[in-house]
């Protein structure tokens, strides 16, 4: 058996869940235009610099639903996936998960971004399994806290989160024949060293330095 995770925003989609939750918020009028924006666009160039606080970005992404009911956003994701996800699904990248899937693989999404936001992808993805970042609900009632719970899927995290993984289903790295991590990120450099088969998807300019220097392999998925 192998072993197949995929990193989700830029990887599988051809953008950002987590940008395109923002701008459906915005859509709706639940968010400022001019403050999420200007936040977008200060968290991301921290992310492309590999300077960015988890915890600080991830404070703000999830505080938008704390102030709705889960029935509202469960309505509101139906109809983001809709108009923001399903049109960054490309063929090229279903059909990578396809052939995972078809050969037996245990397949995963890895990702920074909130479980919320992406597991309606993964199933969309027909992915069974999905590690993301967890937002803390309140146990009586089911509402979002605005913080996260546990380890943020992001950088080593997602090393952590994925030997857990692992572990609860009685499996560890030499479980599997090979192990295959997609990302277009050098935030997922740590990750990617883990695996047997790394591959860089139309990746940013650190991590496609280091994977022709690796010889790792390069695909595009657009």
């Amino acid at each position: 058996m192998n072993l197949a995770l995929f990193d989700l925003d830029n990887t599988l989609l051809s953008g950002d869940s987590d940008f395109e939750w923002a701008q459906f918020l915005i859509s709706k009028g639940v968010v400022d235009r001019e403050l999420q924006e200007a936040k977008n666009i200060q968290f991301y160039e921290q992310y492309k610099a590999g300077t960015l606080d988890i915890y600080e970005f991830l404070n703000f992404q999830l505080a938008p639903l704390t102030r709705h009911s889960r029935t509202e956003l469960d309505a509101w994701h139906s109809e983001y996936m809709e108009r923001h996800i399903l049109p960054i699904m490309g063929a090229e990248a279903r059909d990578v998960v396809k052939q995972h899937l078809d050969n037996g693989d245990l397949c995963a999404i890895v990702t920074a971004t909130n479980s919320f936001v992406t597991g309606p992808i993964a199933r969309a993805f027909g992915i069974p399994h999905l590690i993301g970042t967890i937002a803390a609900v309140d146990p009586q009632t089911g509402a979002f806290s605005g913080a996260p719970r546990g380890t943020p899927a992001f950088r080593e995290g997602k090393i952590e989160r994925v030997e857990a993984w692992l572990e609860s289903l009685g499996l560890c790295w030499a479980s599997f024949e090979d192990s295959f991590f997609y990302s277009d990120s050098h935030n997922d450099l740590p990750l990617m060293g883990k695996v047997k088969t790394p591959v860089a998807v139309d990746p940013d300019d650190t991590l496609r330095q280091h994977s022709s220097e690796m010889g790792w392999i390069i695909i595009s998925l657009r």
